[in-house]
């Protein structure tokens, strides 16, 4: 079954296989979980990302027929912080997915990249969170029914040419039924292996940490409880890659965006915000602090007392 859409109508299965000549990994940009991804020109010009799966699970006859019904609603996804899935195709050679191709990679590669993480300056990082938060709110909260991503990282989170953010790879999480191993998730799925959205918004929560450090943050979020950790000044912990110099608004968003993303690291799945919640209060503008910058602790930020989270 092939099911591709764009603006000149259905892609053949042939079509796929000649544009990648048959999946040659000159065309491969990378691999992970599911299978490798190619990137490779449509017949129509557009350039796609594809992403091969895991063939074995197509063997099962109720496997082709969830697979089809699932990807069928998430091609219908839209929004300007998600990545586009144009379509998928379950054959019996292969099974993959075409998304919508982005310029710059992960953000996890631009973070480690010195010189692509000192590109990514304050301004530039808060608009990747902005982006997060408003496409993770879309899935939970627009989409009939709510769509729960499951592998929210910064290897998922992807950048066009201007730095914007998209939320990609919901699509291989939920067909698959894929469980990650990813230190993003929280401890609560080791115990009941249900997902909820709560998942969804503590995983936001440490690729908030890891945008703002540059750096993935297991260390602070383990020690979270430590009056070491509590004690230690924000601008501390901040990617050290990036000057501290910006704006009075910069200033405010970084603590707004730290204070969030504490929040969402609540062990209490029902005490974490909801992404609509999060995205709301990015929306709203804030009021100026009292603090020094240099002088807001850690502490202060997860007792609220810098902003009060969910105010009326």
């Amino acid at each position: 079954m092939l099911s591709i859409w764009n603006h000149d109508g259905k892609i053949s299965f042939e079509d796929i296989i000649k544009a990648t000549k048959d999946f040659d990994i000159r065309y491969c940009i990378g691999t992970g979980a599911y299978g490798n991804v190619y990137k490779t020109q449509l017949p129509s010009g557009r350039i796609v990302a594809l992403k091969e799966l895991h063939k074995s699970e197509s063997e099962n006859p109720c496997f082709y027929k969830s697979f089809s019904n699932e990807a069928k609603i998430l091609t219908e996804v839209r929004h300007h912080n998600i990545i586009r899935l144009y379509g998928f195709c379950l054959h019996n050679k292969c099974m993959f997915l075409v998304y919508e191709y982005m310029e710059r990679g992960s953000l996890f590669y631009n973070l480690s990249i010195d010189m692509e993480a000192q590109e990514l300056n304050w301004s530039k990082r808060i608009n990747i969170v902005k982006g997060i938060a408003y496409g993770l709110a879309h899935m939970h909260h627009d989409c009939t029914p709510p769509i729960v991503h499951r592998d929210i990282s910064s290897n998922n989170i992807l950048l066009n040419s201007e730095l914007q953010a998209f939320v990609s790879d919901f699509g291989a999480t939920r067909l698959l039924d894929y469980y990650s191993s990813n230190q993003t998730l929280p401890a609560e799925l080791a115990y009941t292996l249900t997902v909820t959205t709560k998942c969804d918004v503590f995983s936001f929560g440490v690729v908030v940490l890891e945008t703002m450090m540059g750096r993935h943050p297991t260390e602070l979020i383990s020690s979270l409880s430590e009056p070491s950790i509590q004690n230690k000044k924000l601008k501390d912990i901040l990617d050290s890659r990036i000057p501290l110099l910006f704006s009075r608004k910069d200033m405010q968003e970084i603590v707004l965006i730290v204070t969030l993303a504490l929040t969402c690291l609540c062990p209490h799945p029902k005490s974490r915000p909801s992404m609509q919640e999060i995205a709301n209060e990015l929306l709203v503008s804030q009021p100026p602090f009292v603090w020094h910058f240099d002088g807001i602790s850690i502490h202060q930020l997860m007792k609220q007392k810098i902003y009060i989270i969910g105010r009326s």
